[in-house]
């Protein structure tokens, strides 16, 4: 659980950044369009559209462009098929890494995924190779600031949450996926500010890592994230005190 909430934090603060790097709508753009097509284009009957729409209101995605992608999901604007692909492999110190992928062409695809694997010091594995030691969860950040640790647990676990972790700057709340919505509504309805909320895959054991070692897989992670069609990036790590505060 660490390993997952601590990597989480720091993508929570490499937001911004990511952002200026102009991949994240055309991402955003890609996950509404397939959530679309898959649960239908109306937010309020389709969590998974509703979630990415957020996202993207969040990044400040303009509304043209949002509303652009979800036609092309239902089929009111002509579009590309995207196709959901999930990658297994392994980094530096053994560490599983899972890829979530949405593409046009999985051969072009799995080659690219596979040349920066072996670049970056990783392996490409065999489907279920590592994706056991993942499960599907409800994951929800919260501002320390927004209020005491007491009021968040409650609220959590009274609204069906499993679990939480307070973390430096955050709380981090897990749910099963189903209640996830309604932990979410559970805290805007208390007027506490969330500031993610997503469905993510946390690792049920992490590896602890030396330093070096945990920088060569975040690279590796980092490098897989920039590729246009990389949705997602998750590993079992432990990751240094000092690097959790060199990324704040």
């Amino acid at each position: 659980m660490s390993g997952h909430s601590k990597w989480a934090s720091i993508k929570h603060k490499k937001g911004a950044e990511d952002a200026k790097r102009g991949k994240i709508f055309s991402k955003l753009a890609k996950e509404m369009t397939v959530a679309a097509k898959s649960g239908g284009g109306d937010v309020n009957a389709n969590p998974r559209l509703r979630m990415v729409v957020e996202k993207a209101r969040a990044a400040n995605m303009p509304a043209d462009n949002v509303e652009r992608a979800i036609k092309k999901g239902t089929g009111e604007l002509e579009g590309v098929s995207y196709e959901e692909v999930t990658y297994e492999g392994y980094g530096p110190g053994g560490v599983a890494i899972l890829v979530e992928v949405l593409t046009d062409n999985k051969n072009r695809s799995t080659a690219e995924i596979r040349t920066i694997f072996s670049k970056r010091g990783g392996s490409m594995a065999g489907h279920g190779s590592v994706s056991w030691i993942f499960k599907k969860k409800g994951f929800v950040l919260v501002k320390k600031e927004s209020a005491n640790e007491d009021t968040i647990m409650n609220i959590a676990l009274d609204a069906g949450a499993e679990d939480m972790i307070t973390e430096t700057d955050m709380y981090e709340v897990t749910t099963n996926t189903a209640d996830l919505e309604k932990v979410k509504q559970a805290f805007e309805k208390a007027k506490i500010k969330i500031e993610s909320a997503e469905i993510t895959m946390i690792p049920a054991s992490t590896i602890k890592l030396e330093a070096d070692t945990a920088k060569s897989v975040l690279a590796l992670m980092e490098a897989l994230e920039e590729h246009d069609d990389v949705q997602n990036v998750y590993a079992n790590f432990d990751i240094p005190d000092n690097i959790i505060a060199e990324a704040s």
